[in-house]
């Protein structure tokens, strides 16, 4: 099953609710949260407030990606703002099959993403505790980034790795995701989309728009003018 879900910090944050309501009235299957502490990448973005007010709004899935150090010191805290999935870097913690076992033991679902160098042999042994894989397809950190071509193959490979072992964990995929992209990462073998800047909030068109030409894409068509 495919998923497309708007990644919050490239909206119009002045305008969440209406945002909001446009987006499910498009179609959107849920919403993307960026957490960034400035030390696992150069960055900030929102938090807990923010993801507490998104819920207030909306009933659909909400995930949580933690770009931060040592995430397992705020489980309990993300979990109370209302979010549904949990995202952790396995680069950020040196306990990454606890944390994400203490991610499901709160409620959650528990999701790993690896940074674009990250070989996938850091998910060997946690499988049994990890509900989806995102495959950063950028260095995590800014929106607006040129997709890293290789991300194809290692899309490709996780989802041969998941096939041999019988199991059924999605592959989200996560970065200049739009026209261009989608289709190849959808055909390696992605199911999650986070829309940014490259599809649901593409400039010079609206959400809805946006939304209903990925989520024809999403749906195998083609489209004659890109997003």
């Amino acid at each position: 099953m495919n998923e497309l879900s708007a990644s919050l910090m490239c909206g119009n944050l002045a305008n969440l609710a209406r945002d909001i309501t446009e987006l499910e009235r498009a179609g959107i299957d849920g919403y993307h949260i960026d957490i960034m502490d400035g030390k696992f990448v150069p960055n900030f973005t929102l938090g807990p407030d923010f993801i507490k007010r998104t819920r207030e709004i909306t009933t659909k899935p909400i995930e949580v990606h933690l770009m931060v150090e040592q995430p397992e010191h705020f489980i309990n805290l993300f979990r109370q703002t209302g979010a549904d999935r949990l995202t952790i870097h396995a680069e950020a913690t040196t306990n990454l099959q606890g944390t994400l076992a203490q991610i499901q033991a709160a409620g959650m679902q528990a999701g790993v993403a690896l940074n674009p160098a990250t070989p996938l042999n850091v998910l060997d042994y946690v499988y049994d505790v990890v509900d989806y894989v995102v495959i950063m397809t950028v260095n995590p950190g800014f929106a607006g980034q040129a997709f890293i071509p290789a991300m194809y193959s290692k899309i490709a490979q996780l989802n041969t790795i998941l096939h041999e072992r019988g199991l059924t964990i999605p592959i989200e995929v996560d970065g200049n995701i739009g026209a261009d992209t989608l289709p190849k990462c959808k055909l390696a073998g992605a199911q999650y989309f986070v829309g940014g800047t490259s599809s649901v909030y593409h400039p010079g068109k609206t959400l809805t728009e946006n939304v209903t030409m990925t989520q024809h894409l999403l749906n195998g068509g083609y489209l004659d003018a890109k997003i």
